[in-house]
């Protein structure tokens, strides 16, 4: 038996390997139907080498068994120790061993592991915390609740707006749809502060006004976002020495997507950005392709909560320059290595994902604890090997749920008429 089941798994690898050879004869990777295949077989070898494994151990313990001891040799009498065995691995140590073990070892118990075996949640329902997620296109191996915080829990200086931002949990379904009534402080009639409602002063015996609170709802719905990498099956397998590469080129590459999409998304399969937004109100610029100081006061004075200043690398000449009317700048460097700059007292960040100077949002600002940030399912990870096969090396796709807006619809009207928002952008000057 232990003869038919290698010669089986012989012809496995052959088949695998005239599939491989084919597609890259044509400089293309598997079609769908391909990818199908070659996973059934390369299935069907590891369930045939656990098979084999098992029978060439049975094998050894019959041999062992058969093997006489000499007549006159003592077997010495040894009481009965138990032994307990090596306890299952239930974690990883970090990114790298993770990555590969989706790679080298899906069959790794450890991407099994579910800690809520037997438990339920508070209707009675079994917990399900397994790390693998076969759920067709989407399949992968969910990233562990440890390294998540890792490629999440971004520090102000890798991004600006999610650290700043309200950020809701995934909950559960954590890819559905989440709608959050809000008061509609929108709008051009003065009083919006409080929703619509107004307040008249009436004579005795007059009738009472009806007025109405104004209520708005706001939708998020996470949307799918994937990044890959392409790294060699040698570094891969020294994933002791390959972590902090492939943890920082991850966490880089999410903080990027994230901040550019909260910041200029249009909202269509992806969130919508601030300076896509009608919330954010745009202050147009004296002179082209030029910052001034009354540019950025009028910013401040129509920003609405405690704001910071955002801007363009290609802004930094002009705005380290700009002095007041009594020949002050109102550019001050921080003293502290780290901490941001300040113009005219507000925090001033630096963004590559700004437009450069001359470009409505070149500069902005933001009370950025108004946008609002709906976390999804994820981040997933995934390897194939199909596409670099014969150059030994391997694509890492990660891929996560996201979406998220400003809650405002538009700028807020204050009680004189006043238009302010927690948004504002320097515009180009108007015509």
């Amino acid at each position: 038996m232990l003869k038919e089941l290698r010669a089986k798994r012989t012809k496995l690898v052959t088949d695998m390997r005239a599939m491989i050879a084919s597609s890259e004869a044509e400089s293309r990777d598997f079609t769908a139907e391909e990818i199908g295949a070659y996973d059934a077989l390369k299935a069907e070898k590891d369930t045939l080498d656990k098979r084999i494994s098992r029978l060439e151990d049975q094998d050894g313990f019959e041999a062992a068994l058969t093997t006489t001891r000499p007549a006159n040799a003592s077997v010495p009498q040894l009481a009965a120790v138990p032994r307990r065995g090596a306890e299952a691995r239930t974690q990883f140590e970090n990114v790298g061993e993770f990555l590969h073990a989706v790679r080298f070892n899906p069959n790794d118990q450890r991407l099994q592991f579910n800690p809520h075996v037997g438990a339920t949640d508070d209707n009675g329902e079994p917990l399900h915390s397994e790390l693998r997620t076969d759920d067709g296109p989407s399949g992968g191996f969910m990233l562990p609740p440890q390294f998540r915080d890792t490629l999440l829990r971004l520090s102000p200086q890798d991004a600006i707006i999610r650290p700043r931002a309200q950020v809701i949990e995934p909950g559960s379904p954590p890819d559905g749809p989440v709608t959050m009534p809000a008061l509609d402080q929108t709008g051009s009639a003065p009083g919006n502060m409080y929703g619509g409602v107004q307040v008249t002063w009436i004579s005795e015996g007059a009738p009472k006004p009806r007025t109405d609170m104004k209520l708005r709802e706001i939708t998020l719905t996470p949307h799918e976002v994937a990044g890959t990498m392409l790294v060699t099956d040698k570094l891969l397998r020294n994933w002791q020495a390959a972590n902090s590469l492939i943890e920082k080129q991850l966490r880089g590459a999410m903080a990027q997507a994230e901040d550019f999409a909260f910041l200029q998304g249009n909202g269509v399969g992806k969130p919508l950005g601030i300076l896509k937004a009608a919330a954010t109100y745009k202050v147009p610029r004296a002179q082209a392709n030029k910052i001034s100081y009354l540019d950025l006061v009028a910013m401040l004075a129509r920003c609405y909560g405690s704001g910071i200043f955002v801007y363009s690398k290609s802004c930094l000449p002009q705005l380290m320059t700009l002095q007041n009317p009594n020949g002050q700048y109102i550019w001050a460097a921080s003293a502290i290595p780290g901490q941001p700059s300040t113009l005219l007292g507000m925090p001033a960040i630096e963004s590559n994902r700004n437009p450069v100077i001359g470009s409505m949002g070149d500069v902005w600002m933001a009370d950025l604890g108004q946008y609002l940030i709906k976390d999804g399912s994820g981040p997933f990870v995934a390897a194939s090997e199909h596409v670099y096969f014969e150059q030994n090396k391997t694509v890492i796709k990660a891929f996560w749920n996201v979406d998220g807006s400003p809650w405002l619809t538009g700028p807020i009207t204050l009680e004189n008429g006043y238009q302010t928002s927690p948004f504002v952008a320097l515009d180009v000057p108007s015509v």
